[in-house]
């Protein structure tokens, strides 16, 4: 038996400001850095052999700041893979939700955001994020989990969509109002090849 935690980074500084941010690398906020801290406090007592986090800082510090607080870890590696950052939003990145709402209406930006396979302008769909957050899943996680590693995964509220909508078996329909909140652990157990959720 093996266990894989996912780990959606605390608030950013552009998620406090309502912006969307996608490969944008910003910072968490402060609120940011608290989520992070109870995350810690939740995972304290769980060994994790490998910590797999994206490239961008607000996922790599999550995991560093909740691993501050874990004191049955020994010396875990760290892997980076940009292929877990968050969904790119094109021409949205950067632009505040509720002007971007505006603009272009209520639906239409809610079918950008949240639906499987409409990407917005420049950007990806969730279809197009899962085309390369699987195989990471696929080469690097499941290896680890196969070899009964207990492995973090810090990443962000889309790369981890599409892996639970795998893990889970999920629809496209059912994968549309999956909320993965900042700072909050989700567990599995991985045994003969299957995931089962724990919390």
């Amino acid at each position: 038996m093996s266990l894989m935690v996912l780990l959606r980074h605390g608030q950013s500084v552009w998620n406090a400001a309502n912006k969307f941010t996608g490969w944008t690398d910003v910072d968490l906020s402060e609120i940011g850095e608290e989520e992070a801290k109870a995350a810690g406090e939740q995972l304290a007592e769980v060994a994790f052999d490998v910590i797999y986090t994206s490239d961008l800082i607000r996922a790599q510090r999550t995991a560093k700041i909740a691993m501050a607080f874990n004191t049955a870890s020994d010396s875990p590696t760290t892997i980076t893979d940009w292929r877990l950052n968050e969904r790119n939003y094109g021409d949205l990145q950067g632009l505040n939700k509720d002007e971007t709402r505006e603009k272009f209406g209520a639906e239409q930006v809610q079918i950008w955001r949240r639906s499987y396979d409409v990407p917005p302008p420049g950007g990806e769909s969730l279809e197009t994020c899962a085309e390369r957050t699987i195989p990471s899943l696929e080469e690097l996680i499941i290896p680890d989990l196969e070899a009964g590693k207990t492995i973090l995964v810090a990443a962000h509220g889309n790369s981890l969509r599409s892996i639970v909508m795998h893990i889970e078996g999920l629809t496209r329909e059912e994968v549309l109002s999956l909320e993965i909140p900042t700072g909050i652990p989700r567990s599995y157990d991985y045994q003969d090849g299957k995931f089962t959720r724990l919390d």
